[in-house]
């Protein structure tokens, strides 16, 4: 086999491991050599286009969306954005609602006289224009506010819950449950984040931007176990899983997984929406509409169902860490293992057991090509 010598080996081809090659190459022009198990760039975020014109997530709908201004700056030196503001509906008592949980969605599913009261009663007590998890709604001891909470823990939350974790809300960690909101406001949009948008040409094609330096070589289908014993470097920025880094030793930390099932329909559009969720009704938790991101123009469309399941070794992807005490502690001792290698770095979703958005994993990866390089 091939032997290598290089400044830096990154090992996954997401954006963690795409953004510390770039600064790697760019900034210090060091060799970096990045490796991915998949057959393509750009990790879960990977999109093409199809033979219509629309632009498909592969790995089901991505928006990118922050409120840091380095990060969107920093993106911006690589793409051209669609400006896109994320809309997401519920399918609730056979209507679509917004979804967060908001004025708007009081007033289309309860009677005039009650969604007054309700909205009323929220203003007075929180005031307008904010989130209020429905734990704290619980908490006031008006029973209005009360009914308000437990119907949309009943129609929102708990079976969404039910199939996106395959358990129970209370058998989740707080961090998750206790984060769903009522928003006393009337945006309807899913996130309020200053920067919002689409890469124009598609994240794939960002990727390819980012990577375009001949320091960086970039070798696909390959693991980490396929080429370490030829490999000689001076860091390893490792984005693979952190059980998996160390063989399982100390047991193997769970995930939930997802199966997309693509339909490509002949019709202009299917939905109202990018995405509307499924609480209540059906196995899928959410329809996807792919043409919507970019506005592409086709007599056809592709959706995708979503349905969560638990990830297996070898039969699919790694997308959820799951969240619980538990969980936490077995992590904490790969942690422990892993703050005794010199010179190796583990980063991104699957080697912190942390779910990240975009911006997230991209601002944490300027952070870590700063401290890893420092003197």
């Amino acid at each position: 086999m091939e032997r290598f010598n290089i400044d830096n080996l990154i090992v996954g081809c997401g954006f963690t491991g795409i953004t510390l090659a770039n600064k790697l190459a760019d900034c210090l022009g060091e060799k970096v050599l990045i490796i991915d198990v998949k057959d393509h760039i750009a990790g879960n975020c990977y999109d093409y286009f199809d033979k219509n014109g629309i632009c498909v997530h592969q790995y089901g709908t991505h928006i990118f969306h922050t409120n840091n201004k380095r990060v969107w700056d920093y993106l911006s030196q690589f793409t051209k954005w669609y400006p896109y503001q994320h809309k997401v509906r519920g399918y609730i008592d056979g209507q679509e609602v917004p979804i967060p949980f908001n004025l708007n969605s009081i007033h289309q599913v309860f009677p005039e006289y009650l969604a007054n009261l309700l909205e009323k009663k929220l203003i007075d007590t929180f005031g307008f224009n904010v989130k209020v998890p429905i734990l704290e709604l619980k908490k006031t001891g008006d029973k209005d506010l009360l009914f308000l909470a437990e119907y949309v823990y009943d129609k929102v939350f708990l079976h969404y819950t039910l199939k996106q974790w395959g358990m129970k809300p209370e058998d989740l960690d707080m961090s998750v449950t206790g984060r769903v909101p009522v928003y006393i406001s009337r945006d309807n949009r899913y996130f309020q984040d200053k920067y919002q948008g689409i890469p124009m040409e598609g994240y794939t094609k960002l990727a390819q931007k980012m990577l375009d330096n001949p320091k960086i070589e970039v070798k696909l289908k390959t693991s980490y176990q396929d080429i370490k014993s030829c490999v000689n470097y001076k860091r390893l920025y490792y984005t693979g899983p952190i059980d998996e880094f160390f063989g399982f030793t100390e047991g193997e930390l769970p995930y939930r997984s997802l199966k997309f099932d693509f339909v490509e329909l002949n019709k202009p559009y299917f939905q109202s929406g990018a995405c509307i969720n499924y609480p209540n009704n059906y196995d899928f938790t959410r329809i996807g509409e792919y043409k919507y991101f970019l506005d592409n123009q086709s007599d056809k469309t592709v959706i995708s169902f979503e349905y969560p399941q638990n990830f297996e070794q070898g039969k699919n992807e790694r997308y959820y860490p799951i969240i619980s005490k538990e969980n936490e502690d077995l992590y904490q001792k790969y942690l422990s293992k892993a703050q005794k290698e010199k010179n190796i770095y583990f980063c991104g979703r699957l080697g912190g057991y942390k779910y990240l958005n975009m911006d997230q994993a991209i601002g944490a990866a300027l952070e870590l090509f700063e401290q890893s390089t420092r003197g």
